[in-house]
């Protein structure tokens, strides 16, 4: 029995149809979970596979890239923001979010390298999303940002800003394993996971719509769940920066 964290947050909706409707099923014991709890786990050597924030990934002994698919997103992502009181020149006080070590890094890449700033950084806010200090900022991402973005004064899309910066895709989350894996068992799950992208039509049936969100535009569109070769060259890209940091 194959060990698996994943994140569960609206966006691996279709991963997790997959593995829980096709013949994989049977070889795989899967756990949902916040995406730092995720890499966690991985490196905890807790579970065998882990669709993990991907810079967690500098944080293993040894890893292995075994899926064709990733959490990522061409432009504009709609779920990883920093939401702010203030211009981005302005900001005093970033909050960090507590759920993520990937956006996070992308913001202190964005910050060091693209926007020539330098801001306090405030871990585990007790405040968290929610100060009124006029200089303040946060980080934030997945579900949590569903319908925020019009009740913030500044808004950056993270993923919009990566793309800007570089001409790149991003990489959010990527399926990783802790040890090799046999190669029936990748092809087994990459099938799975193929699968669950395939059923998004019918996923939507069955799924809570919301009026201040599009979460079909959000999963056809924004969501780029292909792991193409320019995304790996983009991760590489924000493996070497944050190492830079």
């Amino acid at each position: 029995m194959i060990k698996i964290s994943a994140v569960s947050y609206t966006n691996t909706v279709p991963f997790i149809y997959g593995l829980q409707h096709a013949p994989i099923k049977k070889d795989i014991d899967l756990s949902l979970d916040y995406p730092a709890v995720c890499a966690e786990k991985l490196i905890n050597n807790m579970v065998d596979i882990g669709l993990i924030p991907v810079a967690a990934i500098l944080d293993l002994p040894e890893y292995h890239i075994i899926s064709d698919y990733c959490i990522g997103a061409n432009g504009a992502v709609n779920s990883v923001f920093i939401f702010s009181n203030c211009a981005l020149k302005d900001i005093k006080y970033l909050q960090l979010d507590p759920q993520s070590k990937s956006s996070n890094n992308l913001a202190l890449v964005l910050l060091k390298n693209y926007w020539k700033l330098e801001p306090e950084l405030v871990y585990k806010a007790k405040e968290y999303g929610r100060s009124t200090h006029p200089k303040t900022a946060f980080v934030q991402i997945g579900d949590r940002t569903f319908g925020q973005v019009n009740k913030h004064s500044f808004v950056y899309d993270l993923a919009a800003e990566w793309k800007n910066f570089t001409g790149l895709e991003f990489v959010f989350a990527a399926w990783v394993s802790n040890k090799k894996l046999s190669d029936d068992f990748i092809v087994k799950l990459n099938d799975a996971l193929k699968f669950g992208l395939a059923n998004r039509l019918k996923i939507f049936e069955n799924m809570e719509m919301r009026s201040d969100f599009d979460l079909v535009d959000y999963l056809m569109h924004k969501i780029d769940y292909r792991l193409t070769e320019s995304k790996r060259e983009a991760l590489k890209l924000f493996h070497r920066l944050i190492k830079e940091l």
